[in-house]
């Protein structure tokens, strides 16, 4: 449980999340996977890094108990940790490839969005239920993967797009059987690896350097209206229904 990593191959890391059940992230999980991301990338060793979790779903957002329970230290500590793990994605000084299966939801639209290549499972779909939440954000990365007025949709509905929608886009590189996730992220971080390093690192950084929108700025504009929702009362009416039968929060 927690966030592990691993080298099955030479240039090659893994970066593994399990949180079971649902890998709902708490505060400490997301500063480990920011710190995960950010040593793999750094280690010269190392030519790519794969992004994946254990269990049935990606990635689930925050974990929503926590705040509930904890209150506002809480989602402070939610709002900073999902920035540095998002920003470390991507920064991270190698190329990410994002092993996505199952449900990919609310922080994990930041983690896969900011990845440099999606592989998902056939089972995958991706939103951000924020508005049913009682939480803002990661708009700047769903973006990234839809778009523009299908983002809107998305978002204000809280619906979700399959792996196979995204694969349309051109958001999601290839969309495999759930059970040859693992191969298909490794054959295509493998390809990656073959290439030099020290280049790569380079491609990295100035592909980075043309991106039309600061992903880091913007994210963090978003989340002071995450904070504002809080303040005013209204994030709190809508948590407190999550988790409820017969409720949009569920």
């Amino acid at each position: 449980m927690g966030v592990s990593t691993s080298s099955p191959e030479k240039g090659i890391s893994v970066v593994t999340v399990d949180f079971p059940p649902v890998n709902a992230i708490p505060v400490a999980g997301w500063f480990a996977l920011a710190d995960a991301v950010r040593a793999a990338g750094h280690d010269p060793q190392v030519r790519c890094v794969v992004l994946g979790a254990r269990g049935r779903g990606f990635n689930a957002g925050v974990d929503i108990k926590e705040i509930q329970a904890q209150g506002r230290p809480a989602l402070v500590g939610a709002n900073r940790g999902c920035f540095e793990a998002f920003a470390a994605v991507y920064e991270c000084e190698v190329p990410v490839v994002a092993a996505v299966q199952g449900f990919c939801l609310g922080g994990g639209i930041g983690l896969a969005g900011n990845a440099d290549v999606i592989v998902a499972g056939d089972d995958a779909v991706f939103g951000l239920p924020e508005l049913d939440r009682g939480a803002l954000g990661a708009a700047t990365h769903l973006s990234r993967l839809v778009p523009p007025h299908l983002m809107r949709a998305l978002y204000y509905t809280s619906r979700t797009a399959t792996a196979a929608e995204l694969h349309a886009h051109g958001s999601v590189w290839r969309v495999v059987p759930s059970d040859g996730l693992g191969a298909a992220a490794l054959e295509l971080a493998r390809e990656i690896a073959a290439k030099d390093g020290e280049l790569l690192r380079l491609a990295k950084a100035a592909i980075n350097g043309i991106d039309p929108v600061d992903v880091r700025r913007s994210y963090r504009f978003e989340q002071g209206f995450t904070f504002e929702a809080d303040v005013s009362g209204v994030a709190d009416r809508i948590r407190d229904t999550f988790g409820r039968e017969g409720t949009s929060g569920g």
